[in-house]
């Protein structure tokens, strides 16, 4: 039996604008029917804020913040929700469409059918590693809290014990989706703490990869938990939406297409920006 084939982006680490410029490019190139579903994991150099594409209000002191001697940058998703840290966190991000894979009519205009069925394969994933994931309650979030991780809705996954383990979030345009989250691997909870006033994120995934890496003296153990973890979820996804993923890094002319598109601005026109 042939499998509809996706594009598997090898993963890239660099700054937050370049990589939801990416992230832009491939629902525009999806939506116009000159790119076929894909999947992409990635990780942000250096430690970055990303807003979610309606959030307004935000501390200003964040403008100022810094971690290893970087200034952490804000950036605008293109994707609703709130404030995510990027720092020893691991992201991923689907683009597909209505009907692609197992987005079938029965998760049409289902917002909560939809996120369950792209987040699928990050359940059975980490189920493999030895997380065992929950999808998260239909409530609204917490206003309160500038921190994504603060709250977890249906579009979040859970670990058991009640801790987030995944924010995601999704733009649609017509029938074509970008679902892209976080999964926090090894987070600093000193910035956590800094930058939201808790260390919001535990210990992250950490604790479960160490049991199952093997040992290295010669490799960053995070650069190898990293490596198993996407060598895990791409399998899942092969096997949660039937179809085979095929390796095909961005070319140079596709870089230079992503360059000039950009990603969202940090500060539209409008709504007024409100800074507490």
């Amino acid at each position: 039996m042939s499998f509809p084939t996706w594009r598997l982006i090898p993963p890239i680490a660099a700054n937050g604008r370049l990589q939801m410029a990416v992230d832009c490019w491939l629902l525009q190139e999806h939506r116009a029917g000159r790119q076929p579903p894909s999947l992409r994991f990635y990780t942000w150099t250096p430690a970055a804020i990303s807003l979610g594409y309606h959030q307004r209000r935000w501390p200003r002191r964040w403008q100022e913040l810094t971690w290893q001697g970087e200034p952490i940058a804000l950036i605008r998703r293109p994707t609703g929700g709130r404030a995510v840290l990027h720092q020893g966190d691991l992201t991923y991000a689907v683009v597909t469409s209505e009907g692609c894979g197992n987005l079938t009519a029965a998760t049409r205009g289902d917002r909560r059918a939809t996120y369950e069925a792209i987040s699928q394969f990050l359940v059975e994933g980490w189920a493999r590693l030895g997380v065992p994931l929950n999808y998260g309650q239909e409530r609204s979030p917490d206003r309160s809290t500038p921190n994504c991780f603060d709250t977890a809705t249906v579009a979040d996954l859970v670990r058991p014990d009640g801790v987030k383990a995944i924010g995601s979030a999704q733009l649609r345009q017509r029938h074509s989706i970008l679902q892209h989250g976080s999964i926090p691997i090894d987070p600093s909870p000193q910035l956590c703490e800094r930058i939201f006033g808790s260390s919001g994120r535990g210990s992250g995934m950490r604790c479960y990869l160490e049991a199952i890496a093997p040992d290295s003296t010669t490799l960053d153990p995070r650069q190898l938990w990293l490596e198993r973890a996407i060598a895990v979820l791409v399998e899942a996804a092969e096997q949660c939406f039937r179809v085979r993923l095929v390796r095909q890094p961005l070319t140079e002319a596709e870089w230079e297409q992503i360059a000039r598109l950009g990603p969202p601005p940090l500060n539209p026109e409008k709504p007024a920006l409100r800074l507490s």
